[in-house]
């Protein structure tokens, strides 16, 4: 099969499937509904207790994160059911191709909803808050937005890579979600500066206007994409050793 043919086949995959296809879209509708939701009750007031309005913009983010990971662990997680991935590998045999197709289609799809996630948060929230909304002219903001997108995107790849090699969505997210909404802090709480080098918090210095700390907002970002680039490595181990 032609690598186009590949491509095509993987997206036909994540329509098809209704766990992949409605956690693709629960990273938009997480995001819309947590922000509307926030928005509408406590915007406004929040925005004149005053704090980071950018940061501000882009709390849905930490929802929107664990739609994207169970995005990168059902697509993969599917090839593992019903010995899918044997059939995929004897239409696609060259592994490499099947495994690059596979990330690529995770992170094309990622980035989409990722950015629209990201701006529609940032324009939906500041449209509740009046005279204290803020523009993607603000310092910091367009750069959020677009990061915003990218950390999601880091986090899909990361939950795919991490499925590869443990071949479970279940294993993978009982793994990531604990680690993301609770370990992250405990560890930030014990071994402080250690913990910014953490997937999850080094991306997200990029939704600051004025980043704290030794990481800046690109380089934080930065992280996180090489944590998704090692878990996708130890996937594609996983894929190149292991029988089907």
């Amino acid at each position: 099969m032609s690598v186009t043919s590949v491509l095509h086949s993987e997206c036909i995959k994540i329509r098809s499937v209704r766990a992949s296809f409605g956690s693709l879209l629960a990273v938009f509708a997480t995001t819309l509904a947590i922000t509307l939701l926030v928005y509408a009750t406590v915007g406004r007031a929040e925005a004149k207790d005053g704090g980071d309005p950018v940061l501000g913009a882009f709390y849905a983010i930490n929802f929107a994160q664990i739609a994207a990971m169970a995005f990168g662990a059902t697509v993969v997680s599917s090839e593992y059911t019903g010995g899918a991935l044997r059939i995929s590998l004897s239409a696609v045999p060259r592994r490499g191709l099947f495994y690059a197709a596979k990330t690529t289609v995770v992170a094309a799809a990622g980035l989409v909803v990722g950015l629209a996630a990201a701006f529609t948060a940032f324009l939906v929230g500041q449209a509740f808050l009046g005279p204290y909304a803020i523009g993607l002219g603000e310092r910091g903001a367009l750069r959020a937005c677009v990061g915003a997108g990218i950390y999601l995107t880091a986090m899909a790849l990361f939950a795919a890579g991490l499925t590869f090699l443990l071949r479970s969505a279940v294993a993978v997210l009982s793994l990531l979600v604990p680690f993301v909404l609770i370990v992250s802090f405990v560890v930030g709480d014990i071994a402080g500066g250690a913990a910014a080098w953490l997937p999850d918090r080094a991306g997200q210095q990029i939704l600051h206007q004025d980043p704290a700390g030794g990481l800046g907002p690109w380089t934080g970002l930065a992280v996180s994409l090489l944590w998704a680039a090692a878990a996708l490595l130890a996937g594609w181990w996983a894929v190149r050793r292991r029988d089907a």
